[in-house]
């Protein structure tokens, strides 16, 4: 019995007939045909993209999604490919208005960026344009590979409703992946899918011919590092819970008992010369009583910090947002992990009005050995904060280093050292409720960095947030959890 035919991949076969074709154009009329052959004749696309969606033109946010195919014979490194969403922006909104953050990917959005960018020309279809890259430690896809899905969402920071039925891009059809000419690929600078919103396609042999700027391929996040600026649209954003954030409304305390609230957690845009983009904030509430009270809190869901520095950038308050001030309020960054003989916590805990029977405005540097027994070292501060501050905490060596703004405050060391993997949270609570009326506290943080393997200075620190925020790098983690 006779095998049955081996098929041919199209790719390959695809390369022998436009050659035979050009033969035949060549030998009927000579190469002054070719310009007229190759115009019909355009070589196959390197890449493609297919997209979905699943929101309608009205929506709290853009959620596409992408794939990207590697047509070509050889391996495509992800770091060489660039992708282009195009929308229009609502009423005067700019590209400061708007935001990205990555949902879920198969290689991690660890190692996704983006960045708004506002048209040099614009069209009827768009002015701006959602640029996405990828790092290096993406991979490379294989010859015939789809990355699977990217999905992503953009989003208004003043948290009002897209229009996206004038967003070249977007298409509310799109509900299962399909190719989509109106969303772009680049290879290293150069247009090789789809079509821009001012005509120009990947065919063109103006645009395959001439190489568009390439930004530097994105290098893969530093190993041991945790980043994020916050840029999420609220408490709910899946993206939140995706980069291993929790939202605390457990029962329990500190401060006044079974008040945690996702309502007072937010992601406002920055205000003043110290922050950029979004911030989170937290806000802590209360009527004077325990029924009209809201605590408020964000944490990491993994406890896998231990040595190594923490910092963030967080502007505390002397006063209320609303209300009558004079509350003992706790704005707090810490770190906690372990039960029993590895219990383990370290605190900055500031006070504008003091609390437990001290005056404030006071910030407290705490390291913590047994919290059953009140066994902990300290030293406090006694000064006001009411504004952006760089707060570290670094940890070598059985050495635990607080800081702030580049000053050493105090040291604890022997038993005051973490003796367990923590998680790292920020909270706003009530100490106690002093008095009856409304008012709402707020804490700020514009971004928290983590690195397991570095002792760093703040200026250090600050110098490696505007080296990830300045190529979109949002949030990556790299940290890995002891096993």
């Amino acid at each position: 019995m006779a095998s049955p035919r081996r098929r041919t991949p199209r790719r390959r076969v695809w390369p022998k007939i436009r050659l035979l074709l050009l033969v035949a154009v060549v030998a009927a009329g000579g190469t002054a045909l070719y310009p007229v052959w190759k115009a019909a004749n355009p070589d196959p696309p390197e890449l493609k993209v297919r997209y979905r969606t699943d929101t309608p033109a009205t929506a709290a946010a853009a959620k596409p999604s992408f794939e990207v195919f590697n047509d070509t014979e050889t391996a495509v490194p992800l770091s060489d490919v660039t992708l282009r969403y195009w929308f229009t922006a609502d009423g005067a909104a700019g590209p400061s208005s708007y935001a990205f953050n990555c949902v879920n990917v198969v290689f991690g959005c660890s190692n996704v960026a983006g960045r708004i960018v506002t048209m040099d020309k614009p069209t009827d279809t768009a002015d701006h344009y959602l640029e996405v890259r990828f790092t290096a430690a993406a991979g490379s896809l294989k010859p015939g590979a789809n990355s699977k899905g990217i999905d992503l969402q953009l989003f208004r920071t003043d948290r009002k409703k897209l229009k996206q039925s004038d967003d070249r891009s977007f298409d509310a059809e799109m509900t299962s992946y399909k190719a989509a000419e109106k969303v772009t690929a680049y290879k290293r600078g150069v247009l090789v899918w789809g079509e821009e919103p001012d005509g120009t396609k990947a065919s063109d042999a103006k645009k395959a011919t001439a190489k568009a700027s390439a930004a530097d391929p994105l290098p893969a996040p530093p190993a041991g590092v945790l980043f994020d600026d916050f840029t999420y649209q609220g408490p709910k954003d899946p993206a939140l819970f995706k980069h291993g954030w929790l939202v605390r409304t457990s029962k329990g305390g500190p401060g006044v008992d079974n008040t945690w609230s996702a309502d007072g957690v937010s992601f406002p845009t920055a205000e003043g010369s110290h922050a950029d983009g979004q911030v989170l904030n937290l806000r802590a509430s209360t009527d004077g009583t325990k029924a009209g009270t809201k605590q408020a809190s964000l944490g990491t869901a993994a406890s896998k910090f231990r040595d190594g520095t923490y910092a963030a950038r967080i502007h505390f308050s002397d006063e209320p947002a609303t209300g009558d001030t004079g509350d003992h309020v706790n704005q707090t960054f810490y770190t906690i992990g372990g039960t029993g003989s590895t219990y383990s916590e370290l605190d900055n805990e500031y006070m504008p009005n003091g609390g437990w029977g001290r005056p404030g405005p006071k910030l407290d540097t705490v390291t913590w050995f047994d919290h059953k027994t009140n066994d902990r070292v300290y030293k406090t501060t006694n000064k006001s904060l009411d504004t952006w501050h760089t707060v570290l905490i670094r940890v070598k060596d059985g050495v635990v280093a607080y800081w702030l703004d580049g000053k050493k405050l105090f040291l604890s060391d022997g038993k005051y050292t973490p003796r367990a993997d923590m998680s790292v949270n920020f909270n706003h609570w009530f100490i106690d409720l002093p008095f009856k009326g409304d008012r709402a506290w707020d804490m700020k943080v514009d971004w928290l960095y983590y690195s397991a393997n570095e002792t760093l200075s703040a200026k250090q620190v600050q110098s490696a947030v505007e080296g990830f925020t300045g190529e979109g790098m949002n949030y990556f983690d790299t940290v890995r959890e002891s096993r």
